[in-house]
């Protein structure tokens, strides 16, 4: 998707790298490096930022094969923390959770998950009918695939 939004000029959207450090490569052949043993530097934060109708945006994208809820455990603190330092900021943040069972694929605002993160009380997951009803439902597309700025559209005009 973010390929054709970039050839399209809708919206520059980047994947975020992963910093690894690398420890250990194998040789095989000449022009066939292989990376066989390394390890995280830190802990990253999202994985896609980007600029969209002049705003920044920066997500997570995640799936589920549960019908009923979204697992807390996909999340990390530290994630939690970037997303709540983007609003802070006036930027837009969310994430896209699908739920492959049900074929269903939702735009989560950051806040909505930062409020579920904060009142877990034990609470392991996120209800579906609650990321439901406080989602923007991504439409079934062809090209591209996950047509995610559709519902990201829909999140503007509640912002506006």
């Amino acid at each position: 998707a973010n390929t054709y939004y970039l050839a399209n000029q809708l919206a520059v959207i980047h994947k975020k790298p992963t910093p690894i450090t690398i420890v250990k490569v194998d040789y095989p052949a000449r022009s066939a490096a292989k990376i066989t043993e390394a390890y995280f530097k830190q802990a990253s934060t999202t994985d896609y930022n980007g600029v969209y109708q002049g705003r920044y945006i920066d997500f997570d994208a995640k799936e589920t094969k549960n019908k009923t809820s979204f697992p807390l455990k996909n999340f990390h603190e530290h994630q939690i923390a970037h997303l709540a330092h983007v609003l802070a900021q006036n930027g837009i943040g969310f994430v896209i959770i699908k739920f492959t069972t049900r074929d269903e694929t939702f735009v989560y605002p950051a806040k909505h998950l930062i409020k579920q993160w904060q009142l877990r009380q034990g609470k392991q997951s996120i209800p579906y009918l609650e990321i439901a009803r406080d989602s923007f439902r991504v439409p079934n597309s062809l090209n591209p695939s996950l047509d995610y700025l559709k519902a990201v559209d829909q999140y503007f005009q509640q912002l506006d």
